[in-house]
């Protein structure tokens, strides 16, 4: 189950999947503590104290050992294997979002997302027109040596992968890795295990719900170098994929359609907000092979080679508790605010703002925002 690119030990690796399924913990949870502890062993034994000092009563959930060794050994029996953040076969861009996945669970062929990614995404009740264009651009951007990412969706994004097949597609899944959805496309999911990549971040077995999707969405957006839309509502997954390309620094495309067709209308705004109109894949290719040519910043807590010691003492910590609840709300707020507003040291809150994720207290948002459960 160890990569050749692994540079982690075995004991890691399984530590590392357990820390990132452990209750209250999410990506830039994780990042924290291996950045305060060093490795993930380390911090899943600091996690009991960490939450009950955040004034959590109840243990905290985590995987046994026993667990997730069975699941490393039921993805190596699929033929796949987990990708690591901070390794060198985890994907660049990816890595470099705030919130990437710490672990990635994948199928088929992982180094087609060492080269430049594009997503494709739109409408699930996609018009022919609609499916014949993604289908178009996913066929000419995968000549043009792009990989073309998109979530195996109806509509728009079977059509991409069907169009990309044959030169390069990966498919983001909001469930499991194993699990497919939706069942229509168990056909197109084969033939991309086995000629693409399908990956995913949730833990095999695990069945899409709503709350995935989103999810889902940012993977395709930071996997990419830039994302087009190809029909979408004006209230759609993939408008807020769109979004998320534009947070995560990402190029955003719109295929423009009739003002006529509600399918048509999502596309058409971006295109008045900005996004680059889209009639063929030229229109994209000398854009993203710009963008692919340029340096991506490397990510931060992506390489976690030593622990950055607590400085902190209890009292200062106890002080800092009652400043830093007292200025959180139920209303998202800048986690730099929170530091000026309290006026103490970024690690002295950050770490206050751990204890409390940890207690399921405090919820992170994108932006770099936190607010009070």
């Amino acid at each position: 189950m160890q990569s050749q690119n692994s540079t982690l030990p075995l004991t890691e690796r399984i530590d590392r999947v357990r820390l990132i399924r452990a209750e209250n913990v999410g990506p830039v949870t994780f990042a924290r503590l291996l950045e305060r502890f060093g490795t993930a062993s380390a911090a899943l034994a600091a996690l009991p104290d960490l939450a009950r000092r955040g004034g959590r009563k109840a243990p905290l959930r985590v995987p046994a050992r026993t667990e997730v060794e069975r699941e490393a050994a039921a993805l190596e029996k699929l033929g796949g294997r987990w990708l690591f953040r901070g390794e060198a076969d985890y994907p660049r861009p990816l890595a470099a979002i705030d919130d990437a996945p710490p672990v990635l669970a994948v199928l088929g062929f992982p180094a087609l997302l060492a080269r430049p990614c594009v997503g494709i995404v739109g409408a699930r009740n996609a018009s022919i027109a609609g499916r014949k264009m993604a289908e178009r651009l996913g066929h000419d951007l995968a000549d043009a040596g792009f990989t073309v990412v998109s979530g195996l969706a109806r509509g728009i994004d079977t059509a991409a992968h069907q169009g990309a097949i044959g030169g390069g597609t990966a498919a983001v899944v909001a469930g499991g890795v194993d699990i497919i959805y939706p069942p229509e496309n168990a056909g197109l999911y084969h033939d991309i295990a086995q000629r693409g990549t399908v990956l995913a971040e949730s833990p095999l077995g695990t069945e899409p719900q709503a709350r995935h999707f989103p999810r889902r969405n940012r993977l395709i957006s930071g996997l990419s170098l830039g994302v087009v839309v190809v029909e979408a509502a004006l209230k759609s997954g993939s408008l807020i994929t769109a979004r998320l390309a534009a947070e995560q620094g990402r190029d955003v495309f719109a295929v423009p359609g009739s003002p006529m067709d509600p399918r048509a209308q999502g596309c058409n705004r971006l295109i008045k907000e900005g996004a680059a109109l889209v009639e063929n894949a030229d229109d994209i290719v000398t854009h993203l092979h710009a963008a692919a040519a340029g340096p991506l910043r490397e990510p931060a807590g992506g390489h976690f080679r030593s622990p950055i010691p607590a400085t902190e003492d209890e009292r200062e910590l106890a002080k800092a508790r009652h400043l830093v609840v007292e200025s959180l709300s139920p209303t998202p707020v800048l986690i730099d605010e929170v530091i000026r507003g309290c006026q103490l040291s970024a690690g002295v809150v950050l770490t206050v703002l751990l204890e409390l994720e940890l207690a399921g207290r405090l919820q992170r948002h994108p932006g770099g925002q936190v607010s009070l459960v």
